[in-house]
């Protein structure tokens, strides 16, 4: 229990550590560069619903 009694004035300052005076809702210029790739990358990966689904009026629709 000794080693606990130890840290015990520290524990502010662990606290305070956690604290970041960033602002949590941003994203560094690398964060933001990663996800423009990531954006880009599923834009090139994705297909056009037209392409996938019938454009035909004659089809019956389902009631």
């Amino acid at each position: 229990m000794k080693p606990l009694v130890a840290l015990l004035p520290l524990l502010p300052a662990f606290l305070l550590a956690g604290c970041n005076s960033a602002d949590p809702g941003t994203a560094s210029p690398a964060e933001a560069q990663q996800l423009n790739d990531a954006a880009a990358m599923l834009d090139a990966n994705s297909v056009d619903i037209n392409a996938v689904t019938p454009n035909s009026t004659d089809q019956e629709q389902p009631q």
